[in-house]
């Protein structure tokens, strides 16, 4: 551990000291960089191209970091896979409204940067097309109903009663 600075000394000249006291100990002999300078990239990267190369590194999702309204324009393309994949038309209309009510937000708040315009589907139009879409489903005659139990009571009631 190394020791405190000691009061009355500026950071710089304690670290300079501390440097100055490991080199004369030969704390960087041998070293594969001694001596010569950093090595730099090929090119500087821009925050964009830092961020994106973060997300795949971390195996983030490089969607969520996009500004707002070309995330909801993202959203938008994706949404007619989604609704696909729906199976019933409360649930297609709920995502569609969700997806509505995120775009009138992104609407009504105060954007930084670049506004950017989203359409906004129509829910009923939505929900029509996926009626349209859907495989006819035929209706199952329902099954027989079984018989109703028998009222008839057992021997041993009937000799009772």
């Amino acid at each position: 551990m190394t020791e405190r600075k000691p009061q009355g000394m500026t950071f710089e000249t304690w670290v300079e000291q501390q440097i100055r006291r490991a080199a004369d100990e030969g704390a960087f002999e041998g070293l594969s960089l001694a001596g010569k300078p950093l090595p730099r990239r090929d090119r500087e990267k821009s925050s964009y191209e830092w961020a994106l190369e973060w997300a795949r590194r971390e195996e983030g999702e490089v969607g969520a970091m996009l500004p707002t309204g070309l995330a909801l324009r993202k959203e938008r393309e994706e949404l007619p896979a989604l609704i696909a994949r729906q199976t019933s038309e409360d649930a297609v209309r709920a995502l569609v409204v969700a997806h509505v009510e995120r775009v009138d937000r992104y609407y009504r708040q105060p954007v930084d940067g670049v506004w950017i315009p989203v359409g906004m589907p129509d829910v009923e139009e939505v929900v029509a097309e996926w009626r349209r879409t859907r495989p006819a489903v035929t209706a199952q005659p329902d099954p027989e109903p079984a018989a109703p139990p028998s009222r008839r009571r057992g021997w041993w009631r009937r000799r009772a009663g």
